[in-house]
């Protein structure tokens, strides 16, 4: 038995798990969200605080082919001096070392790259302390999410790509025996043999944000399916992937791989990256962010299959409610969330200009506006809790969209974004959400994404023209997420039937724990790949199936 299939073996049934839950889609995670010494150990936190905290002031070293210089400056939200230095490598030279390890990748076939993927993953979710602190450095984002979105969910949203990628797989034979009848002559008979192979090097190019959450995706994917991944970090989030990729060659090396097939790519500047992606080499492109250079990348990467999750504008149609402070209450959560700064946070609230039908009666348009804006206030009342839940901002083009709301510019001022000062980070631009009302015909105003904490509340002629406006919307700057609360079946199914017509995942009436910007893995899929806003899905069958190729080859018997 080879290491390779005893690493299949001792990760058999987490695979299964994984397996059986992608296709029921009930609620399964294979690492723990919380942050318990019950379950991570009683000296995992305080051994991944000084993980994290020995990397600073260090260079970062990884032993990468093609090394040439060292950089990174990483400017932390929080005010953190990180001052860590990354290998700058040539990327001719990350390419060819890439090609050069992908042959006995592809030797080892789907069982053998499967568990080591597994592996890897378990090996992630063991240093998911340190991992948090270098996002919640890099990011802005608040412990809990940090360690959540950055550690836990990430590492079940790489383990479900895996799971896909064994899935399709698996579906080819290794051989078959083929037999065609000839009547009275001797049959026609060939020994088949298929063999998947990788499509060639892969470029995964991470985002500021989410740096491990939407970058595992794809890096496992492409790794499943046989391919060579090189990883592009945005260059104020370094620090997440430079760890992510160290764990892995450690991996590799100790599974009897070259390690090589994993590497990070700091570039020295723009133009580098474009190097790097058109690279007649590179066969898949995997990009979230902003949709100037997602385009680009769309464009111009012709010789590669780009995954591209893009800018949105994410809508909510406001009906009715027989849960009125509930609702304001998980709306409040949802706008207040890292400060907005989620590709599924919603923008616009659709209100109809006669104002909707509540459990404590009729409500104006100007009174949820007040309502939603004192539900704000509420939640964020406690410093400790607002402070966790809002993290920090992250960019300073966030903060200038920020003050630019904050004027008027764009709307009425219902509630205007305020600035609390964190104790324990002093330095950080700490801001709550903003609300805007406007009318429906402002469009140059809110008919694109403005990323952050902004919010419009948008006065609809009626429900009817909010469901349409929605469906536009959508349809024309794209949306992960649509949401609709009413109390009327109709009107429920006319928004069902605008998320078909527009491609956009739907939550409807969701008033508890659940929040229209969350996405479970395993579960929900995070984007359809039918609107503007992705052309891809985490995580489907397409999202796999065509990072490999089977090549055949046939003989007489």
């Amino acid at each position: 038995m080879t290491m390779t299939s005893e690493i299949f073996d001792k990760h058999q049934a987490k695979l299964q798990a994984a397996l059986d839950a992608i296709r029921s889609r009930g609620y399964w995670s294979a690492y723990a969200e919380m942050p318990s010494p019950k379950v991570y150990g009683e000296t995992a936190a305080a051994a991944g605080k000084a993980a994290f905290e020995a990397h600073r002031g260090q260079r970062f070293a990884l032993h990468q082919a093609g090394t040439q210089a060292w950089a990174g400056a990483e400017q932390s939200p929080y005010g953190v001096v990180l001052d860590v230095h990354y290998p700058v490598c040539a990327v001719e030279e990350l390419i060819r070392a890439g090609q050069a390890s992908m042959p006995a990748w592809q030797a080892l076939g789907v069982q053998g790259r499967t568990g080591v993927c597994v592996e890897m993953l378990d090996r992630l979710n063991q240093h998911s302390f340190e991992i948090a602190h270098a996002v919640m450095a890099t990011t802005g984002q608040g412990w809990m999410m940090a360690f959540q979105a950055g550690a836990a969910h990430a590492q079940d949203r790489g383990l479900e790509a895996v799971a896909y990628a064994y899935r399709e797989q698996s579906l080819v034979p290794a051989d078959a025996l083929w037999e065609k009848p000839q009547g009275k002559n001797p049959a026609l008979r060939l020994q088949k043999h298929f063999e998947i192979v990788g499509r060639g090097v892969a470029v995964v190019v991470g985002c500021a944000t989410f740096p491990t959450w939407n970058t595992y995706p794809g890096l496992f994917a492409a790794l499943a399916t046989g391919n060579a991944v090189i990883v592009k970090p945005h260059e104020q989030a370094i620090l997440p992937t430079a760890i992510t990729v160290g764990i892995l060659r450690d991996v590799l090396s100790q599974a009897g791989m070259n390690p090589d097939l994993v590497s990070l790519c700091v570039p020295e500047n723009q133009e580098t990256t474009r190097v790097l992606v058109t690279h007649p080499a590179v066969k898949s492109v995997d990009f979230t962010g902003g949709s100037s250079f997602g385009r680009w990348l769309i464009d111009h990467c012709r010789q590669a299959q780009v995954y591209a999750e893009l800018s949105g504008v994410n809508t909510i149609v406001i009906d009715s409610t027989d849960a009125y402070k509930a609702m304001l209450r998980n709306l409040a959560f949802s706008l207040s969330l890292y400060s907005g700064q989620m590709c599924t946070t919603s923008q616009l609230l659709l209100v109809p200009a006669g104002g909707i039908e509540t459990d404590e009666g009729s409500k104006s348009h100007e009174q949820v506006c007040a309502d939603l804006a004192a539900a704000i206030d509420n939640f964020l009342e406690q410093p400790g809790v607002a402070l966790a839940v809002l993290g920090a901002i992250q960019s300073p083009a966030t903060l200038a969209r920020i003050d630019q709301a904050n004027t008027g510019a764009l709307g009425t001022v219902v509630r205007a974004s305020r600035a609390l000062q964190n104790p324990e980070f002093p330095v950080a631009a700490v801001r709550t959400p903003v609300l805007l009302a406007c009318d429906a015909e402002a469009e140059d105003h809110y008919m694109q994404e403005r990323f952050g904490p902004i919010t419009f509340v948008v006065k609809v002629a009626d429900t009817a023209a909010g469901i349409a406006l929605a469906e536009r919307v959508v349809g024309t700057h794209g949306a992960l997420t649509l949401g609709v609360y009413s109390t009327q079946g109709p009107v429920v199914d006319a928004v069902t039937q605008a998320s078909w017509n527009a491609k956009v995942a739907l939550s409807i009436n969701l008033t508890g724990g659940v929040f229209v910007n969350q996405s479970s893995a395993f579960s929900d899929f995070h984007g359809t790949g039918g609107n503007p806003a992705a052309n891809a899905s985490y995580c489907d069958s397409a999202f796999v199936a065509n990072r490999f190729r089977v090549i055949q080859r046939r003989h007489h018997v």
